[in-house]
């Protein structure tokens, strides 16, 4: 799948969990998909409880992530000046 087909599944409405990134179809952001994995859920365990999801939907909140992160620039915290 292509990103711009990927990054479709994504959308950003202000009446929609206050603007934030969601997958398509849901109230489901982008954030916490990512975060279920990091604590313990599976790919797997997130189609089950959220039957209307696809892998590609897994997917295009990883990408929609890196490419965020990407856009970004970063201060470190706490670091000594130069």
């Amino acid at each position: 799948m292509k990103d711009d087909q990927s990054l479709d599944r994504i959308v950003l409405n202000p009446k929609i969990m206050v603007g934030k990134p969601v997958i398509r179809g849901t109230r489901l952001t982008v954030d916490f998909i990512p975060n279920l994995l990091t604590h313990g859920a599976t790919q797997k365990d997130i189609l089950e409880e959220y039957r209307g999801l696809t892998e590609d939907d897994i997917r295009a909140c990883f990408l929609f992530a890196t490419k965020a992160l990407k856009e970004t620039e970063f201060m470190p915290l706490g670091a000594e000046p130069i």
